[in-house]
This record gives C-alpha cells, sequence and structure tokens, in this order.
C-alpha cells in the first residue's frame, strides 16, 4: 500500500478512538504537553504537519492562532477541514520532507504523531525549521519507542497491520539527535491503553513526579536561533 493511500481508512477510527474514555483522557495529557511547550499565542501563524483530522489543531485554534493543517492523506484532510470550517485554519495536502511553504512562513511550527511515519526524520525536522522564522517554536511529538505502546504496535506491524508495518519509533536520545540545536523532551502517557481511568490518572502523576522518560507520549521542543541583531 502506497504511503499516500495507508491513512485513507482511518479518519473515522481515528477520531473515536479519542472519544473513548481512556481515549479522551490520553488527548487532554498529550494536548496540555504540546501546548505548554509550543505557547501559542492570539494572531499568531503556526503550522500543524500531519494535522490528521485536526485532533490537535483544534485546541491549537482555541487559542487564537491561525493554522495551516499539511496532510498527505486527502480523506483525513477532508474530515479536518469539515470539523474545523469557520475557524482560521487553511487546509493544505503535501508531503512532511517537501514542504511546500517558503522560508520563515510561520511563527511556530509543530508535527503531532506523524514523524514516526518517515524514515528521514531529520529532513522532516529541517524543514519545519526552514519554514519557521527565526526565535520560533517547533514542536514535534512522536510514540516512544522506550514505551510498551511501541513495543505493541510494532509487533501488530510483524502480524500484517498496515498502519505499522513500516513505522520508526524513536527514544527521546533518537530525537534529540535529528537537529543541532539543542531540544527539550518531555514525556506523557505513562500508563496502559486498558488501564481504568481513575487508575490511569493515578499512574500519570507519579510518571510527573518521576520525571520519567518512558511515558508513550513522547515530545520535544526547539528553539529556531534568532537572526544576529535580533531578540526574539
Amino acid at each position: 500500500m502506497k504511503t499516500t493511500q495507508v491513512f485513507d481508512p482511518w479518519p473515522e477510527k481515528y477520531d473515536h478512538w479519542f472519544e473513548t474514555p481512556i481515549g479522551r483522557l490520553i488527548k487532554t495529557y498529550e494536548t496540555e504537553l504540546v501546548l505548554d511547550m509550543l505557547r501559542s499565542a492570539r494572531g499568531e501563524r503556526i503550522l500543524d504537519a500531519g494535522c490528521g483530522t485536526g485532533v490537535f489543531t483544534q485546541d491549537l485554534l482555541a487559542t487564537g492562532a491561525r493554522v495551516v493543517g499539511l496532510e498527505l492523506s486527502l480523506p483525513m484532510l477532508a474530515r479536518a477541514r469539515e470539523k474545523l470550517s469557520g475557524d482560521p485554519f487553511t487546509p493544505v495536502q503535501g508531503d512532511m520532507n517537501r514542504l511546500p511553504f517558503k522560508d520563515h512562513t510561520f511563527d511556530k511550527s509543530m508535527s503531532i504523531t506523524a514523524v514516526e511515519f518517515i524514515q528521514d526524520a531529520r529532513t522532516a525536522v529541517d524543514g519545519l525549521f526552514r519554514v519557521t522564522r527565526p526565535g520560533g517554536i517547533i514542536v514535534v511529538a512522536t510514540l516512544n519507542s522506550l514505551s510498551p505502546w511501541a513495543e505493541r504496535r510494532q509487533r501488530s506491524g510483524k502480524e500484517g497491520h498496515s498502519l505499522f508495518q513500516d513505522v520508526v519509533f524513536r527514544s527521546p536520545e533518537d530525537m534529540r539527535q535529528l537537529s543541532a540545536v539543542p531540544c527539550t523532551c518531555r514525556t506523557a502517557i505513562h500508563f496502559q491503553k486498558d488501564e481504568a481511568p481513575k487508575k490511569a490518572k493515578e499512574i500519570e502523576q507519579e510518571g510527573r513526579l518521576q520525571g520519567l522518560e518512558t511515558g508513550a507520549f513522547l515530545a520535544c521542543c526547539w528553539r529556531k536561533p534568532a537572526l544576529p541583531g535580533h531578540a526574539w
């Protein structure tokens, strides 16, 4: 199956997952972490690369930002466009490794759980740096290779699950190596998929207190160096 087709059957399934009790809890923790790193502000122009159906884009728009959503799968992008109709959201079909934007187009850029489907992640991150203005923030989140979640999905890929057959999960150290610019990495989702929500909250709190790097959701944040003479 071609890369452009892998996600095409998934829009409804993807959205439904985040409507389940444990899915809603996971989305809450993941969104809190991403927004805390991105620090989006009203009026900023932000790229959401690999926006999917707009699950995380909605929360970004709620901060007052103007968002361009890039997505390879047309059915996923169509669902995002439908859900976000009336918001300052511009959908663009395209490839993260060949971003169709000029240099310094965006104040900030983010990509949530898309880089694991890209073999050459360094090129993708370089592209996000290129289209982000000097002094801007880039946040990339992925499924942590140190988590049991990654182990299960890799196993599913070996058993024939088309979505995970060519997936590449990375550790915090792997992510830090994607750019010469230093980054901050944090994780969330320290519980398992079948955990009861109440128990999951307790496990998550403990994971945060310990500062564990083994949470399933790995988010890394870079700040693009400012140009000489600018105080961004």
